[in-house]
């Protein structure tokens, strides 16, 4: 466990080498950044055999920094098997990303510069989960909004994307402050940065509950902005406009996985707090259903799994608001592979059709593509909660966790959730792999091996990864596991009840989105069944148009914040620029130096330097004198 720094230091070390040496590397420095990760993974199974081995709960390693008055403040590391965890995955799917990105960015300009940020956004994502201080854990999470600001921009050169990178760093900084200030009040009641220290504070009563509800909401605030929770969820579709495998990283196992960390790692903190808690699962609950209904209507395949991406997170706030830890990491390792596969195979369909994204003009992609499909829907299934894939399993167990906790309602919606996550996976697979080919799919291809071994490796681990929710022999599961109490369990009528609408959902995605043979001919050549006027969807649309259209414009809320910029945030930066310009500077500056000036001008038509100026104005002068004295004797 003491060689737990070195994961992420691996992965800082390779970007200042392939950021700053690269040009002179084969291959620009890739195989340095994949090496630093492969050693981090390797490292990773070192850890971890060592925390089994030991038998301890946890391991702390800290080095002190600096030191002000009273206050310590160190770089330190803990290692527990929350952490242990979130190690494995981000280093797992880091390290297929990397070799994916071998083929797919193939030829790019800034070919090391990608691999230099993949290994800066990969070291302050693993700082993060081993941080054992909320000061360190604020730089790595500060850290990882750069390198996600980077990697979505990769294309600057396209406006789409530098204004996708500045919308995530922007959106994300708004929950930053809040976490930032949340820290603060911890550290004002404490006098500490230690996260352990300040969860046994506030066990013992130490931080008043007012200071407690208010940090608790504050961090949460700052989970909200990285884990793209409503109503801060607008940056992460627009990051689509980075190179797909980023979108792999991002929405599996780094930045949108670093909310639900933070939220995991201080839920004791929110524990003590029951108002925070009502609120974690009523924001993720909305978030879930709200982000599943616009995944239905995207067309765009990377927008639609972005949604998708939205939704799940909120399934796992929701878990966590529901007192499910176990359930929600669960839920987070199982959804971070399945989204990886999902997005990586994306990234395959896309390579195969010149960047097209449109799943509209795709179909029938299995037969030209059959490892792609075969993998995409392995991953569909996991997400759908279709057994025995692992996204079943962990979808089980925040079901029973919201009906242990929460009211009926809250499971209701959850339930209906979990039928909308199945109708929309179906669209995008019939969509994409099924039915007649469209025009412009017609010269599709299969990945080279550097991108579909990967695809090969997620899918396995989706369909056998729910074997860890069980137990055998010494192992008790992976809920006993990880909070040392509990176990995997099923509630029989609600597990039929899950699988039933999941299935349910994935029948009604068939028979609205599968395409069926094109049967007659458009003025602009063959009508898909996506295109056809009669087709089940397209009655639908037009029978609830209103809606469909408001799902379409995603409820018009990127309208609403820009009305809010334009109206709003605008008008006040003029007014303030009104009052820096016209009083501080113009009075306050300007006003002070105007007034020694117009001195100045009035003290130099009294020193001329002349002897009858100055006898001139000595005898009026005198005359004045007497002029006054002589009214005061009158």
């Amino acid at each position: 466990m003491p060689l737990a720094w070195l994961i992420p230091a691996l992965n800082a070390a390779a970007f200042v080498v392939v950021a700053l040496g690269g040009r002179w590397l084969p291959g620009r420095g890739a195989f340095v950044s994949i090496l630093a990760m492969a050693g981090g993974f390797a490292l990773w199974a070192v850890v971890l055999a060592d925390l089994l081995g030991s038998g301890a709960a946890h391991g702390a390693y800290s080095v002190e920094w600096l030191r002000a008055g009273d206050t310590a403040i160190a770089w330190g590391v803990f290692i527990d098997r929350l952490a242990v965890v979130m190690l494995g995955l981000v280093t797992f799917v880091a390290l297929l990303v990397q070799v994916y990105s071998l083929e797919y960015m193939r030829g790019d300009s800034r070919f090391g510069w990608y691999f230099a940020v993949h290994s800066l956004f990969g070291a302050a994502m693993l700082a993060l989960v081993l941080a054992d201080n909320l000061l360190f854990l604020y730089i790595a999470w500060e850290l990882v909004g750069l390198g996600s600001y980077l990697l979505i921009g990769h294309w600057w050169e396209r406006r789409s994307a530098a204004e996708a990178a500045k919308k995530a760093f922007i959106t994300t900084r708004i929950g930053d402050v809040g976490l930032l200030i949340g820290i603060i009040l911890l550290f004002r009641a404490t006098g500490t940065f230690d996260i352990s220290d300040i969860i046994a504070a506030a066990q013992a009563g130490d931080i008043g509950q007012g200071t407690l509800t208010a940090s608790a909401l504050l961090i949460f605030m700052g989970a909200m902005g990285k884990s793209a929770q409503f109503p801060f969820h607008v940056w992460l579709p627009d990051a689509m406009e980075g190179p797909t495998p980023v979108s792999a990283l991002i929405h599996a196992a780094t930045m949108v996985a670093a909310g639900v960390y933070l939220v995991a790692r201080m839920l004791p903190l929110f524990e003590l707090a029951p108002v925070v808690m009502l609120t974690v699962a009523l924001i993720g609950l909305f978030t879930f259903i709200y982000a599943g209904t616009l995944a239905l209507v995207m067309t765009d395949i990377k927008r639609a799994l972005a949604y998708s991406t939205i939704s799940h997170l909120g399934l796992m706030m929701l878990s966590l608001g529901a007192f499910g830890l176990a359930a929600a990491i669960f839920h987070l390792v199982a959804h971070g592979i399945s989204k990886a596969l999902l997005f990586l195979g994306a990234g395959s369909v896309m390579h195969g059709l010149d960047e097209e994204t449109d799943m509209r003009r795709m179909g029938g992609l299995r037969r030209a593509m059959p490892l792609t499909a075969l993998t995409f829907v392995v991953g569909a299934l996991s997400l759908a909660g279709i057994a025995p894939l692992s996204g079943f399993f962990s979808k089980d167990e925040v079901l029973i966790a919201v009906l242990e906790h929460r009211s009926p309602a809250f499971l209701a919606l959850t339930l209906a959730g979990v039928a909308l996550s199945a109708l929309y996976m179906a669209r995008m697979v019939w969509l994409t792999f099924f039915g007649a080919s469209h025009p412009d799919a017609e010269h599709a291809h299969e990945a080279p091996a550097l991108m579909t071994a990967p695809l090969l490796l997620l899918a396995f681990f989706s369909l056998t990864m729910g074997a860890l929710a069980f137990g055998w022999g010494g192992y008790h599961g992976f809920a006993n596991w990880l909070t040392g109490h509990g176990g995997f369990h099923i509630i029989p009528w609600l597990t039929v009840i899950s699988l039933a609408l999941a299935i349910g959902g994935i029948a009604i995605g068939w028979y609205v989105y599968n395409r069926k043979p094109p049967d007659r001919e458009t003025a602009s050549g063959t009508a898909t069944q996506f295109d056809r006027d009669d087709a089940p969807h397209a009655r639908i649309a037009r029978r609830f148009a209103p809606i469909h259209r408001a799902m379409l414009n995603k409820y018009h809320m990127d309208d609403l914040y820009q009305w809010l910029i334009d109206r709003v945030a605008l008008a006040f930066s003029r007014l303030i620029a009104l009052f820096d310009r016209a009083i501080v500077n113009d009075l306050g500056v300007d006003g002070a130096a105007l007034s020694v000036r117009l001195t100045g001008f009035w003290l130099r038509l009294t020193q001329t330097g002349r002897l009858h100026n100055y006898g001139m104005a000595m005898a009026a002068g005198l005359v004045a004198v007497a002029l006054l004295w002589w009214l005061a004797l009158s």
